[in-house]
């Protein structure tokens, strides 16, 4: 199990952790991507524009086909990875439970009435959980940060949870007894031998009119007796991915996000589209990557079975083996060895 650690002290909401200064991505103020010059920051013709452009129709409801299968014994070189659907992944390993970025909310966005609405279940019903032992948040966005779920998850398990820099003002009131507030490279550390690395991101944050970057994204690299599991969060492409290879090592399993990606005029800064990601899992040198961030909230443009079709595209361009970078169906659990 983790280790129950003191809550660090409040933050205020502009980041007022320990800074590692100067810093390549946060002015005092507010965070910043330094891959992009100048940064995403999208005016309002933009977004009108945005808002206008065609969508592709997406069904009102779809069925899951994945079978979970979330009790069984492990070995211990193995790791089972159930995808919940988005960017919610359980992940079990070394009798530890971890949920990415979890929502379980009908939508994403403010008090669950407003915002994409999901087309299908989680692929895991929540009372089927097993035990969580951490919780891993990649930033606010509300198909990442999802205050219901996190406020169900404290009462039914109080799992330790890390999350973004400056995002503590969210997380503080939910009364996690065990709460790590992260920059880019810092490291939690938890008695059962984990290892969390936050790592940099090239995306964007906020919740409302007027936080826009007040808080910072990442994703998470997950180590555990020599083992690594990536999980990316919400990216654009950019050379961090090779950087987290270097300073980190290849991960064993890289969890990447292929989904909402068009119009590729707005998305590129921050969104991969399915040859980005099949380049990042070439950057990573990731043994086993696995598509997520499709097929449950219709955020962009594209048709909803598109970043399947096109990751099978890209996969056969960049000369890559499909079954080195595949997709798991929602509520369906993989066992992985991982020597």
């Amino acid at each position: 199990m983790p280790m129950r650690a003191p809550p660090k002290p409040p933050a205020s909401q502009v980041w007022s952790g320990k800074r590692r200064m100067p810093s390549d991505h946060f002015d005092g103020r507010r965070f910043f991507n330094p891959t992009l010059k100048p940064d995403f920051a999208p005016s309002l013709p933009m977004l009108s524009r945005m808002l206008r452009e065609p969508r592709n129709g997406w069904p009102r409801t779809i069925e899951n086909t994945g079978v979970p299968r979330l009790h069984g014994p492990l070995e211990r070189d193995e790791i089972a990875i159930t995808f919940v659907g988005h960017a919610t992944f359980l992940i079990q390993f070394d009798g530890l439970a971890i949920l990415t970025d979890p929502v379980w909310s009908n939508r994403a966005g403010p008090f669950n009435l407003t915002g994409p609405r999901r087309v299908r279940e989680p692929g895991v019903a929540f009372e089927a959980l097993p035990n969580i032992d951490l919780v891993l948040l990649s930033h606010n966005h509300y198909d990442h940060l999802d205050k219901a779920t996190l406020k169900a998850l404290r009462h039914a398990f109080d799992p330790a949870i890390c999350f973004a820099a400056g995002d503590m003002r969210l997380i503080r009131p939910f009364g996690f007894r065990d709460m790590r507030e992260l920059d880019w490279w810092d490291e939690a550390h938890f008695d059962s031998g984990l290892k969390i690395t936050f790592t940099p991101a090239q995306h964007s944050s906020a919740r409302g009119l007027h936080d826009r970057h007040r808080s910072l994204w990442g994703g998470a690299m997950i180590e555990s007796r020599g083992r690594r599991i990536y999980f990316c969060g919400d990216s654009g492409y950019a050379p961090h991915f090779t950087d987290i290879r270097a300073r980190l090592g290849a991960p064993d399993i890289a969890l990447i996000p292929i989904g909402a990606y068009e119009p590729r005029w707005f998305m590129t800064p921050i969104h991969m589209n399915p040859s980005e990601a099949v380049q990042a899992h070439r950057d990573l040198e990731s043994r086993q990557s696995i598509g997520m961030h499709h097929g449950t909230f219709q955020l962009t443009t594209e048709a909803i079975h598109q970043p399947v079709i096109d990751l099978k595209a890209a996969l056969a361009e960049h000369g890559v083996d499909e079954r080195a970078f595949v997709t798991q169906p929602e509520g369906e659990t993989v066992v992985y060895r991982v020597p």
